[in-house]
């Protein structure tokens, strides 16, 4: 499943660079962006070629909604498997353990969803990047986090750490 998640993504990734430096760019090149996005470069397009990238943003959207479809299926598998875990106490730490996943997959899923799917009477610069930062940055951030934070060693050592500042200051 890795192999072909990162196959799809490199083919996704190569066939929107391809088309996209294939597009004649007549309002300037500069973004007022923090990535170098698709909607904002079709902004830039002067032809009617922006219709390829279109199609192929369509491509996209299809290859990510089997995903969204599986990684649902998946989880409702999941979470029917924890239910019939007869222990309250087993249900409740393999519940603590999917739903921070849940939360940020969530978070990844609607920022992305809001930023290829809004109208462009909503689109403003600082938006824009305020929900790029958030689909781009924040989620890999937390997922080491949610992690670690299972480990009783390692909250130990972040309490003893954060208490001992707190102490100097």
């Amino acid at each position: 499943m890795a192999a072909a998640a990162w196959a799809s993504g490199f083919l996704n990734a190569l066939m929107h660079t391809a088309n996209t430096f294939s597009l004649p760019l007549c309002h300037g090149n500069a973004l007022g962006q923090f990535f170098c996005e698709i909607p904002q470069i079709l902004k830039l397009s002067c032809s009617k070629s922006y219709h390829r990238e279109l199609g192929l943003l369509a491509v996209s959207a299809s290859f990510t909604l089997g995903g969204f479809v599986f990684i649902v299926f998946s989880y409702v598998q999941i979470f029917r498997a924890v239910l019939r875990i007869p222990s309250e106490q087993g249900r409740h730490k393999a519940f603590s353990t999917c739903l921070p996943h849940l939360a940020v997959l969530s978070l990844f899923l609607s920022t992305s969803l809001f930023t290829y799917l809004k109208p462009p009477s909503i689109s403003s610069p600082s938006l824009d990047l305020a929900v790029s930062v958030l689909y781009s940055v924040v989620p890999p951030a937390l997922n080491p986090l949610i992690y670690s934070l299972r480990n009783k060693e390692l909250k130990a050592a972040v309490w003893r750490l954060m208490t001992g500042w707190f102490q100097k200051h």
